[in-house]
């Protein structure tokens, strides 16, 4: 069911839905389809906003909703299976802050990356969905629309896809762990940014981690967004900044002893998190609560 849930969201995400809403938003302003369809470049230039609008609604109607109606197949109770629980405080800050020691060990990954051979069509594809970005980033609508479509919708329909739906189904089959990589590994994957795809799978797993051991959806959704939002808040700056660009940042080296240095500063916090977790919700899973729910 995980995997045939992430097909779902798959097609229906790609294929279906945000292309049906990025025509139907194109046909309201207008806009002719025969001079758009097949000029992928030359509509990304045009139409940004648009593009990013259709991926917004496509989250929503294929991540969000599918995931929500997906879980009431196996619960009366979908909130409980999805983990919608309100969060310990010194969990959700100790998550954080995970986070933030976490990003000179994913910068560096995103440096291992760019050493692997892989094909040029694949880092020109890459590259278009950087220049999209970029060009919301330099558009008229502000930082309010930035943030609802590149940090606030992600963070809540794909961890509700991801860590709420599927990991919770992997768990059922493939255990705690086996639940915690598979979610890792496909959100990595999902954003078909193979020269991105190590530090999007290690920033999963630590996703993954935070839903499972805190029991609680809404840290990941969090960190999620914070992740996002900083990411938002630093391409904004670098489009102010002369010679600077979001795949210049991405690209930046990290002393190895900041990578060290936030290994081991990340080891720690899990620790403590972990420590307070077992605390709060004791010595056993964190799902030991509701594991009689309906299968």
């Amino acid at each position: 069911m995980a995997i045939l849930a992430l097909v779902l969201a798959l097609v229906l995400f790609q294929v279906v839905i945000t292309p049906l809403v990025l025509v139907l938003l194109l046909i309201v302003q207008g806009v002719q389809i025969t001079n758009v369809v097949g000029d992928m470049p030359a509509l990304m230039a045009e139409q940004a906003h648009t593009i990013i609008g259709a991926n917004t609604a496509g989250q929503l109607l294929a991540l969000a909703v599918p995931a929500f109606l997906l879980a009431r197949l196996h619960s009366a109770r979908p909130q409980a299976f999805l983990r919608l629980r309100a969060p310990d405080g010194r969990l959700l800050l100790l998550a954080l802050i995970g986070l933030v020691v976490l990003m000179p060990v994913v910068q560096w990954l995103g440096t291992v990356n760019e050493w692997l051979p892989l094909p040029e069509a694949i880092r020109e594809f890459d590259q278009q969905q950087m220049d999209l970005v970029e060009r919301v980033l330099r558009g008229d609508l502000g930082l309010v629309f930035s943030l609802l479509t590149l940090a606030v919708t992600p963070a809540l329909c794909e961890e509700l896809l991801f860590r709420g739906y599927v990991q919770r189904q992997a768990e059922r089959g493939l255990g705690a762990a086996g639940g915690i990589v598979l979610s890792g590994l496909v959100f990595g994957l999902y954003h078909l940014r193979l020269t991105q795809a190590l530090p999007l799978i290690a920033l999963g797993l630590y996703l993954a981690y935070l839903a499972w051991r805190t029991g609680s959806l809404w840290v990941p959704i969090v960190v999620h967004f914070a992740n996002n939002a900083f990411a938002v808040a630093l391409g904004l700056w670098a489009e102010a900044q002369d010679g600077m660009d979001l795949q210049a940042i991405e690209q930046l080296s990290v002393p190895w002893y900041l990578v060290l240095g936030g290994a081991l500063l990340a080891g720690g916090t899990l620790y403590l998190l972990d420590r307070r977790a077992r605390v709060l919700l004791g010595h056993t899973a964190p799902d030991a609560p509701i594991a009689s729910m309906n299968s």
